[in-house]
């Protein structure tokens, strides 16, 4: 640890310690889980548009087949984990704390898992940006950190903005979760090999790992791997939550600040996660796509906490059954970590590309209790990494002024839970940030459908009124020829009566 980082670390004010609970699985080794008797493959596993379908039920499939395309430039392909057969595309459940169901293709594995023929490539690092990005994104590659967004279009970012450095989020902060740990310390050959393929896209000219100091095994792997590149350098971050957060790690790692509502590719970085860099180089050098991923299965009440890669539509239940079921009641159940994960009403939901962990929660982990009112201690404002003011925003929120809290800075929470977790009345504070995102959101797409509305409203009458005047125009044409013609039939009857008068002889008397 260097004065730096000292001098760093001494400067830092926010954030939380919460316990880690990481030992439960931390020293388990990834392992495979046995592909389940069927697969749930939502369409929407990314931010973004919803891939469409280009498979139909009955169809047989091949392992790393394309069952969905992309949809407009920020949207992400779906494909087969294995060969099989679609049994149905339709509305199912899906990881949503509302429980709502989504379209999906259901996959009946055959058990032949029988490929299809990939276009792997022996040396990535001779390919062209745009190869490397274009293959990325055949591959369905999302950040696997959470966050889902196209990898190929982040990617893609250094041709609008200067891009110098790529940063690697290895801190996984969240409790429990390990999966990114035992990535770096099982394949720390593959991250640092996304990665510097990664900046070869974007045109960076570093790539600077940052791991968390509570993982010194993964620090260790990592450093050995990327000794041989001088670009690329491995740095050891505060054991805080929450160091991941994007700005947080960009303004730590560079010394650089995001501004409020921007880009960290303003500012010439961009951040990607180490198991999405692991990802993008298994995608690049072996042509197969994005269709498993690692994840940390763990909390009180299972049976045997694990690190498992599973196919992407495995289903919660599958994963708890595989892992000896649970031993204890359970409270809650959790998709990704406890402090921004999502909350699950059930275990029939199946796993996505952004799945980190399966929490199975006990009563005494998952905390809770009735909320008291606000005492103004400010504790919250003091954790908050954004430096918000969240005691005064949920008091506009509860008072039905959610606009009000925009002035201060809602839109900039990053949801990270910092602020209920410290809080001593026990306010869910984050749930009232979050209900009024949705809130303005939902207001907002309201608003836009009225104003489109409005202008599709606006075009139809104007429609309207045009085809009525091009009518009234026509019907006056088509008079005009009518009466033009009967004046020139007129005209030639007159002198076709003069003609005749002329050519009858005169009788004499």
């Amino acid at each position: 640890m260097g004065f730096r980082d000292l001098i760093a670390d001494f400067k830092l004010q926010w954030g939380v310690h919460p316990d880690g609970h990481k030992s439960l699985t931390s020293e388990r080794p990834i392992e495979s889980m046995p592909l389940p008797e069927r697969l749930v493959l939502p369409l929407a596993q990314h931010i973004g548009a919803p891939a469409r379908p280009v498979v139909a039920p009955g169809e047989r499939v091949l392992r790393g087949q394309r069952l969905a395309e992309p949809v407009g430039m920020v949207s992400s392909a779906v494909h087969a984990p294995t060969s099989g057969r679609i049994a149905d595309i339709g509305d199912y459940p899906v990881p949503h704390p509302s429980g709502l169901a989504a379209a999906a293709l259901v996959l009946l594995p055959d058990g032949l898992d029988e490929p299809v023929a990939f276009e792997p490539c022996e040396d990535p690092h001779s390919l062209e940006a745009d190869e490397i990005a274009r293959r990325v994104a055949a591959g369905g590659v999302v950040g696997l950190g959470g966050a889902t967004f196209p990898a190929a279009v982040k990617l893609g970012l250094g041709k609008r903005n200067p891009v110098h450095t790529l940063l690697l989020n290895g801190g996984e902060c969240e409790p429990y979760l390990s999966c990114d740990d035992r990535t770096m310390r099982e394949r720390p050959q593959a991250v640092v090999d996304g990665a510097r393929l990664m900046a070869r896209a974007l045109g960076a000219q570093a790539v600077v790992i940052g791991i968390e100091r509570n993982k010194p095994a993964a620090i260790a792997a990592v450093q050995l791997a990327a000794s041989g590149h001088p670009e690329v350098s491995v740095r050891a971050l505060p054991v805080r939550y929450p160091m991941g957060s994007e700005k947080q790690l960009v303004a730590y790692l560079t010394g650089v600040e995001v501004p409020a509502g921007g880009l960290s590719a303003e500012v010439g970085v961009v951040v990607h996660n180490v198991g999405t860099a692991a990802e993008v180089s298994r995608v690049l050098r072996t042509g197969e796509p994005l269709t498993h991923r690692a994840l940390t299965v763990s909390g009180a009440a299972i049976s045997r906490p694990a690190n498992l890669r599973v196919a992407i539509g495995t289903s919660v239940a599958d994963i708890i059954a595989h892992c000896g079921g649970v031993r204890r009641d359970v409270a809650r159940y959790v998709m990704g970590g406890p402090m921004m994960g999502m909350l699950l009403p059930g275990t029939d939901v199946p796993v996505v590309k952004g799945s980190s962990g399966v929490l199975s929660l006990t009563s005494e982990e998952a905390g809770g209790g009735s909320a008291s009112a606000c005492i103004r201690c400010a504790r919250c404002a003091g954790v908050c990494p954004i430096g918000l003011q969240p005691f005064e925003m949920a008091a506009r929120i509860r008072a039905g002024r959610a606009e009000a809290a925009v002035d201060l800075g809602l839109k900039d929470c990053i949801g990270c839970g910092s602020c209920a977790y410290t809080c001593p009345a026990k306010i869910p504070l984050s749930h009232y940030f979050s209900y009024a995102k949705g809130s303005l959101a939902a207001a907002e797409r309201s608003r836009l459908k009225n104003e489109s509305i409005k202008k599709l409203t606006a075009a139809r009458s104007e429609r309207l009124a045009r085809e009525a005047r091009e009518k009234a125009e026509a019907a006056a044409r088509r008079k005009a020829e009518r009466e033009a013609a009967k004046r020139r039939a007129a005209e030639a009857a007159a002198g076709e009566a003069a003609e005749e008068r002329r050519e009858v002889p005169q009788v004499s008397a």
